[in-house]
């Protein structure tokens, strides 16, 4: 891929930083292009996918097609229009399949189910550049669609939209589900993603399929937990889009996304590698440059990993840099504390020790501790004065 070649620092620009993948298919693939790029990696796929080979409902709908030519077929994912043609040999069907969709006008929604049409031997007509099954859309009502039979390749929704809006110009519309997106079937790793958001300890999650945030939201409104998880991905935790389709299901409950401009998991991560060091704090303190992210530190340009609780500490002392915030105040800021001080003292020392520049932070007597700022560093943060030890 070309962002294969792009030039990174030593450490990996989303080295610190953790991402959460959604995805059921090209999982493995999208989570490797992080991992190289230095992010730790939470996988919980939102979704499964049920091919229909065995379904009734497929093969009657490529019956009623082989039965009936259709005048216009829109293909609008590989896997689905492959695994269709696939199906359809399996019931010694392809050949009449084929021949009936040799006659009609195809459509394709994106150079991927290009590429699946014509390994079938056949050849698209036409496909939008934007990828947009909107695009298609607005192509087919602009041509004039009553009176013509159009097939359409379900890609594990309805799409009740275009679906409407072709029949209401007087079309019939033959809907072919070639597979259905269906709740995993294990919930725990999204159950933990949940969490994982909930309690700011991801960074970002990545969606490539508007099924996929839909079913991550139902989970999470199952759990009694959808406003929490609203409220992360609206302000802490960065919801990254394939694209602007995807995004729709978050775009309606108010969440604002990132997409890149081409659709594609390459893409995908080379936004991310902008985004995420983009929102990291960076602060001038006792000299040094200190970066904070999601789960380490860079100091002076080196990755040092630093332990839950240090972050915690380290956030709450960023929120208000250079002033100083009491004991309690930091307690409060620390998981599963309890009331007892000394756990934040044991977590400071550990934290001095993971940023191994210990100035960074300083202790005030009876008061409570603050990151050194560096004077005039921060504007409008002044210098406070009292007694260090």
């Amino acid at each position: 891929m070309d962002d294969e070649q792009e030039q990174s620092p030593e450490h990996g620009p989303l080295a610190g930083f953790t991402v959460g993948v959604t995805a059921a298919r090209r999982a493995e693939d999208l989570g490797a292009l992080l991992q190289r790029r230095g992010a730790a990696v939470l996988h919980a796929p939102a979704l499964r996918i049920v091919p229909l080979a065995d379904d009734g409902e497929l093969l009657a709908a490529t019956k009623e097609i082989i039965e009936r030519a259709p005048d216009i077929a829109v293909a609008t994912t590989a896997i689905g229009f492959r695994g269709w043609v696939e199906a359809a040999d399996g019931w010694g069907l392809d050949e009449e399949l084929l021949a009936r969709l040799r006659g009609a006008r195809i459509l394709a929604r994106g150079p991927k189910v290009k590429g699946a049409i014509r390994a079938a031997g056949l050849t698209e007509e036409w496909s939008p550049s934007s990828e947009s099954m909107a695009e298609v859309l607005d192509r087919l009502l602009a041509e004039g669609v009553g009176g013509l039979r159009i097939v359409l390749q379900l890609h594990g929704e309805p799409l009740p939209g275009f679906v409407e809006s072709l029949r209401a110009r007087g079309a019939e519309v033959v809907g072919v589900p070639v597979y259905r997106w269906m709740p995993p079937e294990d919930l725990g790793p999204v159950d933990r993603l949940l969490d994982a958001a909930v309690a700011r300890t991801l960074d970002a999650v990545t969606f490539t399929s508007a099924p996929a945030v839909a079913s991550l939201l139902s989970r999470a409104e199952q759990r009694g937990m959808l406003d929490e998880v609203l409220a992360a991905l609206g302000h802490d935790v960065l919801p990254a889009c394939v694209g602007p389709v995807t995004a729709l299901p978050l775009q309606d409950r108010g969440i604002d996304t990132v997409h890149p401009e081409r659709f594609r998991l390459g893409p995908l991560v080379q936004l991310l590698c902008r985004e995420l060091p983009g929102r990291a704090r960076s602060l001038a303190v006792a000299g040094h440059r200190l970066e904070i992210r999601g789960h380490a530190v860079v100091v002076d340009g080196e990755l040092r990993p630093v332990p839950p609780a240090g972050m915690s500490l380290l956030r709450e002392l960023a929120r208000r840099p250079g002033w100083v915030v009491a004991r309690a105040d930091l307690l409060r800021a620390l998981p599963g504390a309890g009331r007892d001080e000394h756990a934040v003292e044991t977590a400071m020392a550990r934290l001095r020790t993971a940023l191994g520049t210990p100035e960074l932070i300083r202790t005030v007597v009876k008061r409570g501790y603050r990151l050194a700022l560096d004077p005039h560093a921060e504007p409008g943060y002044a210098e406070p004065e009292y007694a260090e030890d």
